[in-house]
C-alpha cells in the first residue's frame, strides 16, 4: 500500500482550533485547515502534513488537487480502507520555499477492522508555478 493510493475511512470535520490531525503542535485551521481550502502549501512537507490530513479527513478533493497531473489517478475514492491514527515525519531532502523538488519520508500509522499497522514512505514532490505537488511515494520496509 502506497500513502498515495491509501484511502481514508469517511469524510469528517474538525474545528479550526482543534489540534491539527497531522501531528504539528498547531491548531487545524494554523496549520492543514488553510491548505485544504485551497492555500498553497509553502514547503513539500507542509503538502504532505496536509495530505495525510485529508487522508484522516476524507477529502478527495485536496488529494486530488494536490497529487501532479502526470501521476494523478483519474478518480480519488476516500470512502473505505484504514482509518489513519499518527503521522511521523522522518526525514526531508530539499522541499524549501525556494526548492524545485524535494523527499518527505515519514511513518504512518494505521487501524482497520482490529488490525494495526504502519506505512513507511518516501514521498516525491515537485514545485511548479509556486506550488508543491506530491508526485509518487516508495514504500519501505
Amino acid at each position: 500500500m502506497s500513502f498515495g493510493n491509501a484511502a481514508s475511512r469517511r469524510a469528517r470535520t474538525v474545528e479550526a482550533t482543534a489540534a491539527c490531525p497531522c501531528g504539528s503542535t498547531a491548531t487545524f485551521g494554523g496549520c492543514c485547515g488553510p491548505l485544504l481550502r485551497g492555500a498553497p502549501a509553502p514547503t513539500a512537507e507542509r503538502l504532505m502534513r496536509s495530505r495525510y490530513t485529508a487522508f484522516v479527513l476524507g477529502d478527495d478533493d485536496h488529494l486530488s488537487g494536490s497529487w501532479h497531473a502526470r501521476t494523478r489517478p483519474d478518480a480519488v475514492d476516500s470512502a473505505s480502507g484504514p482509518h489513519w491514527t499518527g503521522l511521523e515525519i522522518l526525514d526531508t531532502e530539499g522541499g524549501g520555499v525556494e526548492d524545485a523538488g524535494g523527499v518527505v519520508e515519514f511513518r504512518a500509522r494505521w487501524t482497520d477492522r482490529g488490525t494495526r499497522g504502519e506505512l513507511h514512505e518516501r514521498s516525491r514532490f515537485v514545485r511548479q508555478a509556486g506550488r508543491w505537488w506530491y508526485v509518487a511515494g516508495d514504500v519501505l520496509g
